[in-house]
């Protein structure tokens, strides 16, 4: 079986950690083991995050639109309700940049909503 030398995939693969460790501080961004595990630690809070955003973006949507809906006399639940039954089919991204940049846009969209809960 021939030997195998690996000086350059294994220094390769130290760069890669170095340069993902760049902008760490101090040992963090020297020390192989020390970059490693920063990197390690900084990749898994990254996976999660990206899904957390999604949640977090969405409860901010939710309660501005809330917000806005209270403003107008309506719940949010009854606002998102009639809204359904009205077959007003805005996502609460749109819905919330109308609550706060185009508030009459938004009176009339609950002005629908609160017909469809009355009849």
């Amino acid at each position: 079986m021939p030997r195998v030398k690996r000086a350059i995939t294994a220094k390769k693969k130290r760069r890669k950690i170095l340069k993902f460790a760049k902008g760490f501080f101090g040992a963090r961004r020297r020390l192989l083991r020390t970059a490693t595990e920063a990197v390690n630690r900084a990749m898994k809070y990254a996976f999660r995050d990206r899904r957390m955003r999604k949640r977090d973006f969405r409860k901010l949507w939710i309660t501005r639109i809330s917000a806005a809906a209270r403003l107008n006399e309506i719940s949010y639940s009854r606002l998102i309700d009639g809204m359904k039954k009205a077959e007003v089919s805005i996502d609460r991204k749109i819905l919330a940049d109308l609550a706060v940049h185009d508030p009459q846009a938004f009176k009339e969209i609950v002005t629908m909503a609160k017909g469809q809960i009355a009849s």
